[in-house]
């Protein structure tokens, strides 16, 4: 029994030491560690798509922080939902985190679906920067984490030599202000190379096993481990400074609008508790709430805004039809609303039709078009939310 319990904590061991060559500690996260000690009193967010949204990892680091802090009281938020990346997440920064209180550790997760939503490289370097700033203005004091977690695509562009371009691009962000990050993609693609486990005898899926959330719980708990090290702890944190933009149309001023702000519009209807008449699968916030619906083709809605960029939050479900929009009366412009799973569910899904524009008042017009995707049943917009970036 001895020689048993020494193997498997040499193995612990080895996992741990191998865990913290896929971190980079950067700036640190002494600022949270010194409230949560002195203060008794602390708020960690989780912001990200389904990987953050489901139990497992986020649970088990939310119970290892408060046993490192035994006598603090926490309160932790799951903003995880299903879907959405980077860009989503900064145009609802304020509503889902910054609405709930001072934040004073933050953990970002988007690189998955900043893929599977093919954001432009732009736009997620734009998202990334502006989710730091929002946090940072909120609290000069809000210590942030990066995560890039695994999926196929990462796995074997790492084994092709190739750094998946989402993580080029969110380090790019990490870098500029100097924040810590960890590389759950890599150590996961390394691991499988060496034939620790398997992506599908053990890992099964972007949405891990319970073996897989826990290769990312040790792996984070040793991050953590690392960064609140007693002697890290001795020197009282100053505000983080800010420096300037990456990008000057970074989406520091992202903000979502509700539809039921007086838009302007012509056979467009508010239903002010939405719900699908097919039965197919929703989101969480995005079933039973207020839609503006467009279903007549030529019908025209009108939203003025103020910033540089404008963009649509819908519900993508089976009948999801086409748009034409115009900014500014400049030429119409056509966007096909169906995804590759908008046939078994009604998807969140984020729409910028407007970007890089001068700052100042600005006027959208959509209508549905006559058109539509072969695969879809009909030529339906169902808007949750404008969204826009104030500058």
């Amino acid at each position: 029994m001895r020689i048993l319990i020494v193997i498997l904590l040499l193995a612990v061991s080895f996992q741990n030491r191998q865990a913290e060559n896929y971190h980079i500690l950067r700036g640190g996260l002494t600022a949270s560690a010194l409230r949560f000690e002195n203060e008794k009193s602390g708020r960690v967010a989780f912001l990200g798509g389904s990987i953050t949204h489901n139990p497992g990892w986020r649970d088990s680091v939310s119970r290892a922080i408060q046993q490192r802090f035994p006598g603090t009281r926490f309160e932790f938020i799951n903003s995880g939902i299903p879907s959405l990346g980077s860009l989503p997440d900064v145009f609802r920064m304020n509503q889902d985190v910054l609405s709930k209180g001072r934040i004073d550790l933050l953990f970002v997760e988007a690189a998955v679906n900043d893929r599977t939503n093919e954001y432009p490289s732009y736009a997620q370097i734009r998202s990334m920067e502006g989710i730091v700033r929002q946090a940072r203005i909120a609290n000069p004091l809000t210590d942030i984490v990066f995560m890039y977690f695994a999926d196929p695509d990462k796995i074997g562009e790492y084994n092709g030599g190739i750094t998946p371009t989402e993580i080029l691009n969110h380090e790019k962000v990490a870098v500029h202000y100097n924040i810590p990050s960890v590389n759950l993609a890599k150590e996961v693609t390394e691991r499988i190379d060496n034939r620790e486990f398997t992506w599908e005898g053990d890992f099964k899926d972007l949405h891990p096993s319970p073996f897989g959330q826990q290769v990312y719980f040790r792996s984070i708990s040793k991050f953590l481990e690392n960064m609140w090290k007693p002697e890290k702890l001795k020197s009282a944190a100053g505000d983080y400074p800010m420096p300037t933009k990456l990008d000057p149309f970074c989406y520091e001023k992202g903000t979502l609008i509700p539809v039921t702000c007086g838009i302007q519009s012509d056979g467009w209807e508010i239903d002010n508790n939405w719900s699908p008449d097919d039965r197919m699968p929703t989101r969480e916030g995005y079933v039973n709430v207020p839609m503006l619906i467009g279903t007549d083709p030529g019908k025209i809605l009108k939203f003025e805004f103020t910033g540089t960029a404008a963009g649509v939050a819908i519900a993508s479900g089976p009948d999801a039809g086409i748009i034409e929009y115009s900014t500014d009366g400049n030429e119409w412009n056509s966007l096909d609303l169906y995804t590759q799973w908008s046939g078994s569910l009604h998807l969140p899904w984020f729409l910028t039709l407007a970007d890089d524009l001068e700052e100042g008042p600005h006027s959208m017009r959509i209508k549905m078009s006559s058109n539509k995707n072969p695969a879809s049943k009909g030529t339906a917009c169902r808007i949750r939310y404008f969204y826009v970036n104030n500058r």
